[in-house]
């Protein structure tokens, strides 16, 4: 599962929100399919920009993100470093680009569904659905060291007057 992180919650948001709003949504176009949404909402690529890049490699995300070599400057692995950057790994674009991710299918409003990847309501709500479900993950992992926090006359204070 992606690694939740605040970049790539608000990056899955601003990029439902944009399809929402009506920017163009084309699963079979790099720049403008799912992971080309992602990557207009976390970086200041177009999507022409992005369908240059991707058309140094060949296929679509799913074989490209597979493909990656980390030690290669072809342009395609900016893109796809970029997306891993953002907490994902090959199987997260790959669930990503076709809606398939179990976890994020099991907590979709109203249960468990398969979704279309290239239905533009149904990519709203996946991206909408995985955001806060990292979110939930993010906040879980989080502990707090209240000793950390407060001197130990404080606590023994604060716990005898509740």
């Amino acid at each position: 599962m992606a690694h939740p992180n605040i970049a790539l919650m608000e990056g899955l948001r601003k990029a439902a929100a944009g399809l929402v709003n009506g920017n163009y949504y084309a699963w079979g176009h790099h720049g403008a399919c799912n992971c080309g949404h992602l990557l207009q909402a976390t970086t200041k690529l177009t999507k022409e920009e992005i369908v240059t890049y991707a058309h140094t490699g060949t296929g679509e995300w799913t074989e490209l993100a597979q493909e990656t070599c980390s030690v290669s400057d072809a342009p395609i692995n900016l893109l796809l470093k970029k997306l891993q950057d953002l907490g994902l790994t090959p199987t997260d674009i790959h669930n990503l680009e076709y809606l398939e991710d179990r976890d994020v299918l099991n907590r979709l409003p109203g249960g468990f569904r398969w979704l279309r990847r290239n239905v533009r309501e149904h990519v709203v709500l996946y991206f909408e659905t995985m955001a806060t479900m990292l979110e939930e993950k993010l906040l879980n992992d989080i502990e707090i060291s209240y000793s950390a926090l407060m001197s130990q006359e404080e606590l023994i204070v604060s716990k005898e007057s509740v």
